[in-house]
């Protein structure tokens, strides 16, 4: 019997991406009818994507999605660690999780860290979309295993992630 071939995924998203059910409010309905440059982070809409880098001189100013919900202060994603070794640990979980935002952010700006909230037995993280609170939470249980536990809220827009260890 002929074995299934692997895929192969180029890029650095390596979890299933899930596609929510109803429509993300804060998803483009439209693209900018031309090159825009957000006034709030400076990201550039070009070429029928959302970048980082010099606007086009005829570039207009239009505020980004991520910038909509930070504004709003509507996450995309909530992700809640807590337990034992978290608080021994916080430094290197804390470093994780900036340098999944970062590379995420480097590729996808509209994939932002909205708030980090330290509390002495857990850290709340906000994100601006599902997708970047789902790249923390599975590179801190590929990191360090634990229990993860995923929930996608009502109007299937947004998801909740608890880790703990």
């Amino acid at each position: 019997m002929k074995q299934p071939r692997a895929q192969h995924h180029s890029g650095a998203r390596h979890e299933p991406a899930l596609e929510p059910r109803h429509a993300d409010p804060y998803a483009i309905g439209r693209k900018p009818e031309q090159d825009s440059v957000c006034p709030d982070c400076g990201v550039v809409f070009h070429d029928g994507r959302w970048r980082w880098g010099s606007p086009p001189a005829d570039a207009v100013a239009e505020r980004c999605p991520a910038c909509h919900r930070i504004q709003d202060d509507y996450p995309g994603g909530n992700l809640l660690l807590r337990g034992p070794f978290l608080v021994s640990h916080r430094a290197e979980i804390l470093a994780l999780v900036r340098a999944r935002e970062a590379h995420e952010k480097e590729e996808h700006p509209l994939e932002r860290v909205m708030t980090l909230e330290e509390h002495p037995e857990s850290i709340v993280i906000t994100t601006t979309g599902m997708h970047l609170a789902r790249v923390v939470a599975h590179a801190l249980q590929a990191a360090y295993n634990g229990h993860l536990n995923t929930r996608y809220l009502p109007d299937e827009s947004r998801v909740r992630m608890v880790w703990t260890r």
